[in-house]
């Protein structure tokens, strides 16, 4: 009897919460704006701007189009996601305009490692506490080219030449001065004693590229998807991958080469590995649920199937991350850069 009375009084419930909405009026609106069940989640109601802290062309430039891409093609948001470059200052323009733009929430950041480099090497009055973080997309990995008409076949006859050739005489190109770019390099000639490079820098991983296949350096460290274009046009030549292990998608990049084709550095001989972040901040001072409108979106772009291709033809590591469990990873990856840098001599002095 006691469960039918129950029951009886659970079915009226609705029916009273009615009744008492109608008598009480603005009370109950009351009671749903404060109450996230009556309230209706939070979304944009005017375009958001994606900020690139990098050059056009780049890793980070290519991963922002691809999502502003997929979003409007799949209508994963009402309002418009336009992209802006903002890449002076070797991304600090881009982060101090987020940095300045405090409690708005229709201006998200793309991110890669010069969130960290860019403040410990120039000194810049920005530290990605300054942010909120909302999501990590991928990891990315870092390869050693050269131009496919050189006769090095691996990273070991490469690094041979160099050395022999003696300071002064061999060009690396990277993204950006004292960024990840030049911490590999450096890294590079520490763990290859006698290698030593003139380091000249792009302001993105496609410019990179270009000059790699126009010959006016001799080598670079870009990112997968800066130079599959013209390794697949056959103009590149990957020598090895900066981790301990090989990347794993198999499928035949080339006629003949998949990206697990290239050996790891590791492999090589190089004891050098890195892999570089690309996350989503915001300003600091949003809300919780503006931060969730994102991190939700992002969780519906990486199911949709050109992110996945995106993924394997960029051989990125997929991983996602939010929340406190990205919160961490920040806080770690920060102090792996300050220690990377301080021993290749890059901090800004105080």
């Amino acid at each position: 009897m006691r469960e039918q009375t129950n029951l009886s009084r659970a079915a009226r419930a609705p029916a009273l919460r009615r009744w008492l909405c109608l008598t009480a009026g603005v009370a109950c609106a009351a009671i749903g704006a404060a109450n996230p069940a009556f309230a209706a989640a939070w979304e944009p109601t005017k375009p958001v701007e994606f900020v690139v802290p990098a050059g056009t062309g780049g890793g980070a430039d290519q991963m922002a189009r691809l999502l502003q891409g997929i979003i409007t093609k799949n209508n994963l948001m009402k309002q418009p996601l336009i992209v802006v470059n903002k890449s002076g200052g070797a991304g600090a323009e881009g982060f101090l305009a987020v940095k300045e733009a405090k409690g708005d929430p229709y201006k998200i950041i793309i991110t890669l490692s010069n969130l960290f480099t860019t403040p410990l090497a120039t000194g810049v009055p920005f530290n990605w506490k300054d942010l909120t973080p909302v999501a990590m997309l991928a990891l990315d990995q870092f390869v050693l080219w050269v131009n496919a008409e050189t006769p090095y076949k691996t990273a070991k006859e490469y690094l041979d030449a160099v050395k022999a050739a003696g300071p002064g005489k061999f060009k690396m190109g990277g993204t950006g001065s004292k960024q990840e770019d030049q911490i590999i390099t450096v890294a590079i000639e520490k763990a290859v004693p006698g290698v030593k490079f003139i380091y000249i820098p792009f302001k993105g991983g496609g410019d990179v590229a270009v000059q790699l296949v126009g010959k006016h350096i001799d080598s670079t460290v870009n990112n997968p998807i800066e130079a599959v274009a013209q390794w697949r046009a056959g103009q590149l030549r990957p020598l090895c991958v900066f981790d301990d292990e090989r990347m794993p998608y198999t499928a035949k990049v080339t006629a003949t080469m998949s990206w697990n084709d290239i050996h790891s550095c590791k492999e090589a001989g190089v004891g050098v590995d890195y892999l570089m972040l690309r996350g989503i901040f915001m300003p600091a001072g949003v809300t919780g649920e503006q931060v969730d409108f994102y991190v939700d979106l992002f969780k519906k772009v990486r199911e949709t199937p050109d992110w996945k291709k995106f993924m394997e033809d960029g051989a990125f590591n997929p991983t996602f991350m939010s929340g406190p469990e990205f919160t961490k990873w920040v806080e770690k990856a920060e102090a792996t850069h300050r220690d990377l840098m301080k021993e290749a001599g890059f901090l800004a002095k105080p």
